[in-house]
Parts: C-alpha cells; structure tokens; sequence
C-alpha cells in the first residue's frame, strides 16, 4: 500500500536488518527517497545489488549513522578539518553499552563488528576524514558465556590504521555496568579534542568520602535523541531542497567492509587490510 501511493514521497525502512535490502529495492523500483536503518545488510552481494537500484532509480538513500548528527561528534569533526589541532595522529572512540542485547538477535546480529563496532567504524571515518587501510581487531567472551555459545564475543578492542597515517582504537564491551559510555579523543600535533560522556546534570559532590558526580546516560535513546532528530531533519531536507544526503549508500557500504575485515583479523589473529576483503 505504501509502496502505491503516490502521495507518498519517501519511506523509512527500521525493520531487522535482514529485510533491508528487499525493501530499498521495492521503494527504489516505486520511485520513493529512502532512509535506512544501518547495516544496509551484512552481505555485500545484496548491498551492491540495493545500491545499484537506488542509483538506476535516481532516488536518494540516506543510511542512518545517527552518531554524525550528535553536537559534540560533530564540532569535533569541525574542529580536526579545520586545523585546530594540527594534524591528526590519534584518534580513541570508546563504545561499551550498559547492557548486553537478548541472546537471540546476537544469533542473527552478524556479530559484534558488523552489529557494535559499525557505528565506531562510521565515526572513525567520519571524524578523520580518511579511509581506514588496515584493521586489527582482538576479543574474547568476558561479559556472558551465552554470547560465546552463539558464536559472537561481547568485548574487542580494534585498531585502525588510515590512510593519511592516522592510527586509531576502537574499544567496545556489551556490557558497562554505570551506564551508556560514549566518548571520543582525538590527538594532533598541535592539540588534542574531547568528547566525555553525556550525564543528566553536571553537578559533583566532593566530601569526607570523596567525590562524587552523576552516572552517564543509560540507554542509547537518551544519549542520541539530538542526533535521531537531526538526522531525519537532514534527510527531509535533502529531499525538499534535492541536495545530496550527509550519509550516502556507498557511507553505508564501507562500513560493512570494515566489519569483514575486523572478523578476519579477529578470527586469524593478524592485520587485515580492507583490499583482502573486497576489491573496492
């Protein structure tokens, strides 16, 4: 029905990954603009296919990295392309949720890289400016057993190398026990930028026993409703104004390439580049 009506204009697609690719082509072959939850898919095949019929269609596709709308993510972004603190040589993005999703949607995630670390890899982009050549990743099970039995890990810590020289580390646990931890360092040659995590107030308490300040925000809702808005806000105007959207298909797809490169590295013990994976 959706689909049909003319009236219609664009879709929003926030079903489980597995359906994504499916539904962008039937809104492409019926002429809607189309914003898609990440991943596109965890199979590049149908990404490549999805992406195809977005371009023959001449719709526009914007893929839903929410974390590039966030203020503080973006003024960093800013911030490095302007030169503030010189050339860029490290970047650390620290990303651990408070807690660990049901057993059953890890069966089906397509594992902590291609379900987690995306977002971190997106913003590693993102943030630098360039693209990632090589990755090393590392993990283990340290948060549930039941995530190891179905095949995944729930603790990593990723190294990037870019292209511009830039190194940088991702580090990511399912589970950290005060709260939605979010927060991004990047350092130059001529100073250094911060992003700590967001709290509900900013007010600290010192005493006798020591001092004290708010947890961070516990759930991703919370800490991103900026960022969700933002998002949504760019993508209708894109569509009213016919610009190019902020986060496009092939943003979506590297991404996705990232995460394969991260499981080989992860499942062989050894630095992957992103050219073994695919030919770009």
């Amino acid at each position: 029905i959706i689909m049909e009506n003319s009236d219609i204009e664009a879709v929003i697609i926030c079903s489980s990954t597995d359906t994504h690719t499916q539904m962008i082509e039937e809104a492409a072959a019926a002429g809607k603009h189309i914003f898609c939850e990440k991943p596109i898919d965890v199979d590049l095949a149908r990404i490549d296919r999805a992406l195809a019929a977005v371009e023959e269609a001449g719709v526009k596709l914007q893929v839903g990295f929410n974390r590039r709308f966030d203020p503080s993510f973006r003024r960093v972004r800013e911030l490095v392309a302007a030169g503030k603190i010189g050339e860029p040589h490290i970047l650390r993005i620290t990303s651990r949720d408070p807690e660990p999703p049901p057993i059953e949607y890890i069966k089906v995630s397509g594992g902590i890289f291609l379900d987690m670390t995306i977002h971190d890899f997106d913003m590693a982009r993102y943030l630098i400016g360039s693209e990632v050549e090589e990755i090393y990743a590392v993990g283990g099970v340290m948060v549930d057993p039941e995530i190891g039995r179905a095949g995944d890990i729930d603790t990593a810590v990723i190294t990037l190398r870019f292209e511009n020289g830039v190194i940088g580390t991702i580090d990511n646990s399912r589970r950290a026990v005060y709260g939605y931890d979010q927060r991004v360092e990047v350092f130059g040659s001529a100073g250094l930028v911060t992003v700590s995590n967001n709290t509900p107030d900013s007010a600290v308490v010192s005493d006798a026993e020591g001092v004290h300040g708010p947890l961070p925000l516990y759930f991703f809702i919370e800490r991103y409703v900026d960022s969700y808005i933002a998002e949504m806000e760019a993508f209708i105007e894109c569509i009213q104004q016919d610009r190019t959207v902020p986060v496009t298909g092939a943003d979506g797809r590297i991404p996705v390439v990232m995460g394969y490169a991260a499981r080989k590295s992860y499942e062989e013990n050894r630095p992957v580049r992103l050219s073994e994976v695919v030919d770009w």
